[in-house]
């Protein structure tokens, strides 16, 4: 499947199922910034959870924190007791495995949840740390040097964009 066929709103179709499955009357949504937060978001109210859904950032225990610094897209805001709590994380897109690795450890600076699975949008390969989706909507290969990014219109519409990769 070719990164510009990709259809964002069939698949966060395809994500809406999947998770669906993985809730329980005790499951948190919490979103990575900032695609995987836009995720939460609408996931929160398709599903009709209640409550509210997390945001977490990975910009504290990032392994490139010398070079990168505190990022502007967004920080953590947990508005539930994570402690014991069966969390699903979500996030646009899962490559090296380096942003989740650093947001577990976020997760865990606020308590020990009793579960966390990952749910994905696009699984594009690439891992560089034993890191798996419990579910992904699809998985795609992207050439060396290029990203996917979700995208979000003012009507909350999602669509990827497709970008040279930062170094």
């Amino acid at each position: 499947m070719s990164a510009l066929a990709l259809n964002a709103e069939a698949l966060y179709s395809e994500l809406l199922r999947g998770v669906r499955a993985m809730c329980t009357a005790q499951t948190r949504l919490v979103g990575i910034t900032s695609g995987g937060a836009w995720l939460a978001e609408r996931l929160q109210k398709d599903l009709g959870l209640a409550g509210e859904h997390g945001t977490i950032s990975s910009s504290m225990h990032r392994d490139d924190f010398a070079q990168r610094g505190l990022s502007g897209r967004g920080q953590t805001a947990l508005p539930f007791e994570i402690h014991g709590a069966d969390i699903v994380l979500l996030d646009d897109v899962l490559y090296t495995g380096r942003t989740l690795r650093a947001v577990i450890n976020e997760l865990f600076d606020y308590g020990r949840p009793a579960c966390v699975k990952l749910a994905v949008l696009v699984d594009r390969g690439g891992r560089q740390l034993p890191i798996q989706a419990d579910f992904a909507a699809a998985r795609v290969v992207l050439p060396e040097g290029q990203s996917l990014a979700l995208a979000r219109d003012a009507a909350g519409a999602f669509s990827f964009q497709v970008q040279a990769q930062e170094e």
